[in-house]
This record gives structure tokens, C-alpha cells and sequence, in this order.
């Protein structure tokens, strides 16, 4: 094996197809299921197939003598990635914010399996360019450029972190109401009304009652929040996947004597947080990219500072690539 070329990660996720195998043991009893509920088999079959083409692919085109790895996005908590690594995600686009947060600096090409059925934001590349593009990871000739897309990070009090690369949702487990304080822009929480913090005139805070907290970035502002932005009807121009600039919505703040409503939509830029307090006595949670098992607790007293996380995710994408809105 040639040591000066990087080594290649391969990450996956399991189709449909596999889902359904796990679950009923074999393929003929999974098209049982599937079929005796009126349903086809040729979906799951089909992506499944697909899936595997595009594997095939970017497999043949890596140098034999190059070092490579192959891993599923459930081993991803346990796989110890290099810094020179190269990750080759094969897959839908979600696959890659669920490596992002285990990166640290390497980049990243997405291979896009199903064109007719994915966007390919994020997955952009055909497989059949995966000669092209594993050259350019090892030379870097011209054709490709590195996107360094932002993310947004959670911090507990207690240090635990929780990297994002589309949003965080700050609040209940079952997305029942979430009780907490939240503070915005500079200073800290008023901790007496009898002495008053210096710096609380440059900071806004609000006890609230509601469905949670999403702080997204650019990249997740073309999911999850472009839904809540279009259905608030908010017109101000949300953050670009590169820009170093979070928005943040609260879902639902309910107004009531103690709770209130007044922070629920802005901006936080580099060197600004959002700060908040849970007040739930359990189920309060912090978790990433909608991956509900994989979270931070945050229960009554816990604190968690959002910020923009100084590492990025280096998606390779082609020269000249036009952004999307």
C-alpha cells in the first residue's frame, strides 16, 4: 500500500431493503410483509440495487495500492477517523451530516446513487465520476474546489458538546411543551433583580413554554427551518450553507403570565450565543440533525450555550458550482 496517498473512507447507511431483511430475516419475508399490506416490493428493491451500483463503482475506482475503509453510519460512534482521511459518502444527502460531526478538518465527496429520487445538495456527485474525483483527492489538479459549510455547536455547562451541520432542537423528548429560560446577545442572566448584571442591557431573556428550539445553520435552512420559515411566513433572508451566521425559531412559545413570546425569531452571528436554561424536571434533550438517540441531556438547572462551531464540514464540490438559494 502506497502510505503517501490518503486513506479513503467509505460510509454508507443501510437501504431499505437491508431495514427490512434486519427485520424479518430474510428477502422473501420481507416482500411478504411489504406486499400483503398492498404495497410494492420494487422500491425498496429498486433503491436497494441502486445503492449497491453506485458502491460498485466508487469501489473499482480506487488504486489498488491506496488504503481504504469501509464503514456504516451506526459504526460511526466507534470508527477512529485519521486526519488526512478522505470520506467518500455514498448515499442520500443525509448521510452526510451524520459523518460531519465526526469530522475534523478532512473532506468530504458525496456520491449520489438515485438522481431521479434525491436532490444531491449535499451527495452532489455521480458515482461514475468517482475515477475523476478520488485523482483530485490525491493531486489536486483543477476541476474541484473545497466548500467549507458552516456548523453550529452545543455546550453544556458540564463541557459535553454536540456538533451540527443542518440544526440542534433544544427541548422535550416527546416535543411536549419545553420549559426553560432563553437569553440572546451579549452579557449574561440577570441573576438578581436587586443587583442588576452590567451588561443586561445588551441582552434580551424570556421565560418560555413551548414546542422547542431549532438553531440552524445555512445548510439546514434548506430543511427543516425553510418548512418553518414558509409556514410563519418570516421573509428575511436565512443564513447561506458557507456563512458564518445561525437563525434560530422557537416553535409554538405559548403566552401566559409567566412565559412569554417576544424572543422567537433572529440571527446569531460569530462571536454572539443563544443561552438557555432548562427548567424540565426530565426529557429535556439536545440533539442534532434529527438523530433522537444521540443527544445531550437537559433537565432542571442544566445550561447550553449555542454557538457556531469553529470547524467546518470541507465538502469537495465542482469549480464555479451554483449555490442554492
Amino acid at each position: 500500500m502506497d502510505t503517501r496517498l490518503p486513506r479513503l473512507v467509505i460510509v454508507t447507511r443501510p437501504t431499505p431493503l437491508d431495514m427490512l431483511v434486519r427485520r424479518f430475516g430474510t428477502i422473501d419475508q420481507a416482500k411478504f410483509y411489504v406486499e400483503s399490506r398492498g404495497r410494492s416490493f420494487d422500491r425498496p428493491q429498486r433503491a436497494h440495487e441502486l445503492q449497491q451500483q453506485a458502491l460498485d463503482l466508487v469501489l473499482r475506482a480506487i488504486p489498488q495500492n491506496q488504503r481504504r475503509a469501509q464503514v456504516s453510519r451506526d459504526e460511526l460512534d466507534r470508527f477512529l477517523f485519521n486526519p488526512d482521511d478522505v470520506i467518500l459518502a455514498v448515499g442520500q444527502d443525509g448521510l452526510v451530516p451524520n459523518v460531519a460531526k465526526y469530522l475534523h478538518g478532512q473532506i468530504l465527496i458525496g456520491f449520489n446513487p438515485d438522481h431521479e429520487t434525491w436532490p444531491g445538495v449535499l451527495c452532489r456527485h455521480d458515482p461514475k465520476d468517482a475515477p475523476e474525483l478520488i485523482a483530485w483527492a490525491n493531486q489536486r489538479h483543477a476541476g474541484y474546489e473545497i466548500e467549507k459549510r458552516a456548523m453550529v455547536l452545543a455546550t453544556r455547562e458540564d463541557g459535553q458538546m454536540l456538533p451540527a451541520l443542518n440544526e440542534l432542537f433544544i427541548g422535550h423528548h416527546t416535543h411536549q411543551s419545553a420549559k426553560y429560560r432563553i437569553r440572546v446577545g451579549s452579557g449574561s442572566f440577570s441573576r438578581s433583580e436587586k443587583v442588576p448584571d452590567p451588561l443586561a442591557a445588551k441582552s434580551r431573556e424570556e421565560r418560555h413554554s413551548s414546542s422547542g428550539v431549532i438553531v440552524s445553520t445555512g445548510t439546514g435552512a434548506t430543511g427543516w427551518t425553510s418548512s418553518i420559515t414558509r409556514q410563519r411566513d418570516i421573509e428575511d433572508p436565512l443564513p447561506q450553507p458557507t456563512e458564518r451566521r445561525l437563525t434560530y425559531m422557537v416553535r409554538e412559545p405559548w403566552p401566559s403570565i409567566a412565559t412569554g413570546t417576544d424572543i422567537n425569531f433572529g440571527f446569531v452571528g460569530e462571536g454572539e450565543e443563544i443561552e438557555l436554561v432548562s427548567e424540565m424536571e426530565e426529557g429535556g434533550v439536545i440533539f442534532g440533525d434529527g438523530i433522537e438517540a444521540d443527544y445531550l441531556e437537559f433537565n432542571e438547572g442544566q445550561t447550553v450555550r449555542i454557538t457556531l462551531a469553529k470547524r467546518t464540514l470541507n465538502l469537495v464540490v465542482p469549480v464555479h458550482v451554483e449555490r442554492e438559494a
